[in-house]
């Protein structure tokens, strides 16, 4: 009788470890889901901005088409392909507002000053929202690697997750702490 009573608080003991790690998981993929969306948020911010600048008319006709195609591409592309296009905004803005003499221009245009303050904000936060998302998923594919998350199948229909990479280092000019956000 006391091994029935051992082998059932094992047995209990097991099931409260399986279930709590289950509980970690899940939580996990909730914070990644999160983090996504307020990256996408962010990604979305960025290139509805950069659009918006390229058909103001302030930057010259190249400039501005370079950016609003780029901002164009970031926002319709396919998911598979959304990494790439979000880089090539990136580098279409380092182009484009890579000098003070570009971003001056964009300034002294009507509503100027509130746009670029909105462009600055979004160029900052997504470098962090984008590392808030990765780290979710590093922590994520740690508990997913372990032996008994795997032989339990406790991440269920969960697709394995990825992480997010892509240039987000912002134009020299926007990136300065002077500039108002």
């Amino acid at each position: 009788m006391t091994t029935f009573i051992w082998i059932a608080a094992v047995v209990v003991l097991i099931g409260i470890y399986l279930s709590w790690t289950a509980g970690r998981l899940d939580r996990l993929h909730a914070r990644i889901d999160a983090a996504r969306a307020a990256l996408d948020a962010q990604l979305l911010r960025r290139a509805s901005v950069a659009q918006e600048i390229g058909t103001s008319g302030v930057l010259d006709p190249a400039a501005s088409i370079v950016l609003y195609q780029a901002a164009h591409a970031a926002r319709q592309a396919p998911e598979d392909g959304r990494e790439v296009a979000e880089s090539e905004l990136t580098q279409a803005l380092r182009a484009t507002l890579g000098e003070r003499e570009q971003v001056d221009a964009v300034r002294e245009a009507p509503g100027g000053e509130q746009t670029l303050a909105e462009l600055t904000a979004a160029v900052r936060r997504v470098p962090m929202a984008r590392r808030f998302h990765n780290d979710a998923v590093r922590a994520a594919r740690a508990v997913r690697r372990h032996r008994v998350v795997r032989f339990f199948r406790l991440a269920g229909h969960a697709p394995f997750p990825l992480a997010f990479e892509m240039d987000d280092e912002p134009p020299t000019v926007l990136g300065d702490p002077h500039l108002p956000a």
